[in-house]
């Protein structure tokens, strides 16, 4: 019989605290074109969850915040 290879373990994934939660911001404002910027490529993209470090809660309501502003014309749709 063939012996086993020793399972290659990768690093334990350390989780990256939420940005909102650490700053204590519980409403996102669309018309915070600052805050909404750094979750957004410069394709024009919202960023995912795994990039970002958002809990599920403040992702969605990122994303919301990122469609009333392009929305309102204050962020492109496309990056250009």
């Amino acid at each position: 019989m063939a012996k086993k290879k020793p399972s290659k373990r990768s690093k334990p994934v350390r989780t990256k605290p939420c940005p909102m939660c650490q700053q204590g911001i519980e409403y996102i404002d669309y018309k915070d074109l600052a805050l909404l910027k750094s979750f957004v490529t410069d394709r024009g993209r919202i960023k995912a969850r795994r990039q970002t470090g958002a809990c599920a809660q403040h992702q969605s309501k990122l994303a919301e915040a990122i469609k009333n502003a392009r929305e309102m014309a204050l962020i492109p749709y496309l990056g250009g």
